[in-house]
C-alpha cells in the first residue's frame, strides 16, 4: 500500500468517525427542539469559520476532507437554523427542561414536584397519597 493510498484510507475511516459522532447532538437537537444549551454566538462563529475555511478545502482535489467539510457545514448550518427556530420556545415535551423556560433549577423544583421526581429519581407524590406514583 502506498502513502497516498494509507492517507486517502485514514482520511475516509477518520471521516466516517466523525460523521458518526455529531449523529447523536443532531438527532437528539432535531427530535427535543432544545438548544437552550448552545450558544448563537459560537454557532454565528462557527458557521463563519466554516464558510471561510471552505475556501481552502475546496480549493483541494476531491477527497474525504471534502465530505467531511460538507457534513460540518450541514451539521453547523442546521444547528444554527434550529436554535433560531426554536430559541425562545418553553418545554416542548410535557414537563420540558426547567432551564428551557428560563427558571432556575431551584425554582424549577419547588414549582413542580414532576420536574423535581424527574431530576432526583423519585415517584411524584400526588395530595392525600402516602406512596409515590411514578
Amino acid at each position: 500500500m502506498s502513502l497516498i493510498d494509507a492517507g486517502m484510507l485514514a482520511g475516509t475511516v477518520s471521516t466516517t468517525l466523525f460523521v458518526l459522532s455529531f449523529l447523536p447532538m443532531l438527532t437528539k437537537a432535531r427530535r427535543t427542539k432544545d438548544l437552550g444549551s448552545y450558544s448563537p454566538g459560537n454557532l454565528l462563529i462557527t458557521n463563519l469559520g466554516n464558510a471561510v475555511h471552505s475556501i481552502y478545502i475546496f480549493s483541494l482535489p476531491v477527497g474525504p476532507i471534502w465530505a467531511l467539510h460538507t457534513f460540518y457545514l450541514l451539521s453547523a448550518a442546521a444547528m444554527l437554523w434550529w436554535w433560531w427556530r426554536f430559541h425562545g420556545r418553553q418545554g416542548h415535551r410535557a414537563g420540558g427542561h426547567p432551564r428551557s423556560a428560563g427558571l432556575p433549577l431551584r425554582a424549577a423544583m419547588e414549582q413542580n414536584p414532576a420536574v423535581r421526581a424527574r431530576i432526583w429519581g423519585i415517584g411524584v407524590l400526588r395530595r392525600g397519597s402516602k406512596s409515590g406514583v411514578r
